[in-house]
């Protein structure tokens, strides 16, 4: 599959040691005025106000009414974002990697930082406070440690991480924490709100940066993880993020966090293009991360590939599809004792649809079964099994192994 060079915004891996022309008209308007109320006390008369002397002077004081007015506005505007900053900058922490070092010559090992991202502390309850990040952010560390507003570090505990959405909620000791954030509304974002993105680019030392810009679009994305290919709901923003930017917050002008940065794209010569997973998205998935450590998924026990992947001869011969057909999944494997096992279902069977939702490849097939099942329902496969059409009841259960 081709697609746009998304990536996660990691920062890289820390080594030892950026009046108008007036026409013609105005101006005579302006000289002639000028001209007649100087001459008017040698010549014994008064200046003549004409309609149309009346009309210019009630335009002209409308037009300054109106940019005093715009002005208010932008400074209006300004003020509250500056304000919804203030808001949120404290609780916009920086989470840092650590992971073991093997020396090549000497074998020894050493803890090194393997590089940098932030966190939002969106909770504290009791002695705790709970920050949520980006899954990769924290993927393969030994330790986490959280950099706060005052520069302490402290540690932190991994509470629970999500490979496929990209998020991770920490822990860290609660007396260190004064500051908040609160959740908004991203359902509600339009196009073209202001909103600003916080955060640490490039590492600790440019802590909490603030970008700001607007709401540019929300779209869904394929984006490859750890645990397979997903397809990533976001906001696209033109606030710049950066590396280092990565699980930081993306708020609106009320101080509210409605996005977690995440991805950028990775193209030269493309700007202004930096994506956040929204908050309606995330909160679900902090909820159960912070209650079970993990998100508790349906599975049906198989392996799967596109049938795009495969070659047209083997399509045709092999699993009796036409040569054209491109559409589907195939199942490649069954699991034993697995849902998949329990309802019949075959190696080279091609599954091309979950209660009458057609399934074009396996990241369909997987978003499907994680945004519209539970564990415990019951769905019906819709296959081909030797080009033959049949439909197979098939009941999820929670996989044990995550």
């Amino acid at each position: 599959m081709n697609m746009t060079p998304y990536e996660y915004t990691t920062p890289p891996v820390k080594k030892r040691g950026f009046f108008s022309v007036l026409s013609a008209s105005i101006i005579g308007a302006v000289i002639g005025s000028g001209v007649t109320l100087y001459a008017a006390p040698h010549l014994g008369v008064l200046p003549i106000e004409t309609k149309q002397t009346k009309i210019a002077s009630t335009e002209t004081k409308q037009e300054t009414t109106e940019n005093a007015l715009s002005l208010q506005q932008t400074a209006s505007t300004a003020t509250n974002m500056i304000d919804a900053i203030n808001q949120v900058a404290d609780a916009v922490v920086g989470v840092v990697n650590i992971q073991k070092q093997t020396d090549f010559f000497s074998g020894s090992s050493s803890e090194q930082e393997a590089g940098t991202g932030s966190g939002v502390i969106f909770k504290k309850e009791g002695d705790s406070a709970y920050i949520v990040t980006n899954n990769h952010v924290i993927e393969g560390a030994n330790k986490v440690e959280v950099s706060l507003s005052k520069g302490e570090r402290v540690a932190a505990t991994v509470v629970g991480a999500d490979p496929l959405t990209d998020l991770a909620v920490l822990k860290i000791d609660g007396k260190y924490v004064k500051k908040v954030a609160s959740f908004g509304d991203s359902s509600s974002l339009r196009i073209g709100e202001p909103v600003a993105a916080i955060g640490n680019p490039l590492g600790l030392d440019l802590s909490r940066t603030v970008t700001e810009g607007i709401v540019s679009g929300k779209r869904t994305i394929p984006v490859s993880t750890s645990a397979g290919e997903w397809e990533l709901n976001v906001i696209q923003t033109d606030a710049a993020i950066n590396p280092g930017n990565s699980g930081g917050a993306l708020i609106n002008s009320a101080g509210q966090v409605i996005g977690i940065n995440s991805l950028k794209i990775a193209q030269e010569g493309v700007e202004g293009l930096g994506f956040a997973i929204p908050i309606q998205d995330a909160k679900p998935i902090i909820e159960q991360l912070m209650q079970y450590g993990k998100i508790k998924r349906p599975y049906l026990g198989v392996g799967l590939r596109d049938v795009s992947e495969i070659p047209a001869d083997v399509r045709f011969e092999q699993l009796g599809l036409p040569e054209n057909e491109t559409n589907g999944v195939v199942v490649t494997a069954v699991e034993p004792s697995s849902p998949a096992a329990k309802a019949g279902l075959q190696a080279k069977d091609v599954i091309t649809a979950i209660n009458d939702t057609t399934i074009n490849n396996v990241s369909e097939l997987r978003k499907y079964l994680y945004t519209n099942t539970k564990v415990g329902e019951t769905v019906q496969l819709h296959i081909l099994r030797n080009g033959k059409s049949m439909t197979i009841p098939l009941q999820l259960s929670e996989r044990k192994d995550q």
